[in-house]
């Protein structure tokens, strides 16, 4: 007999496209400068929390917690976003190229938000 299995935090497509967005940054900090080595760690770190706070959240047994994890990885997100127009700014990367991520980014802030209503429609029940 078959154990039943428990759903993953990678199958969420939020998490799938946090994923990809953290990767993409990861690769756009490598070619930074060395005298950008502080925007080079700062968007490293903002990108990747926001997956690895989505699957902390996720994982959380209490939907308070869950809450917590997600709401963190909203905050990473718009500072994500910030980088990426600073670099913008500073010609490292195209105006266009950075309005692809921030629009991507901005889905991925709706699909946790509808994600987060989930949570607390759950919770409230």
């Amino acid at each position: 007999m078959k154990t039943p299995r428990h759903a993953s935090f990678q199958e969420l497509r939020i998490w799938q496209e946090a994923h990809a967005l953290m990767v993409i940054c990861h690769g756009i900090a490598n070619i930074l400068p060395n005298n950008e080595r502080e925007r080079m760690s700062q968007i490293k770190r903002s990108s990747s929390s926001v997956p690895d706070n989505i699957a902390e959240g996720y994982g959380s047994y209490y939907y308070n917690d869950k809450l917590k994890g997600f709401y963190t990885a909203r905050k990473e997100l718009s500072e994500t976003e910030n980088h990426i127009l600073s670099l913008a700014s500073k010609k490292f990367i195209s105006d266009i190229r950075a309005q692809e991520l921030v629009d991507r980014y901005e889905g991925l802030k709706i699909g946790m938000n509808k994600f987060i209503r989930y949570i607390i429609t759950k919770r409230d029940r």
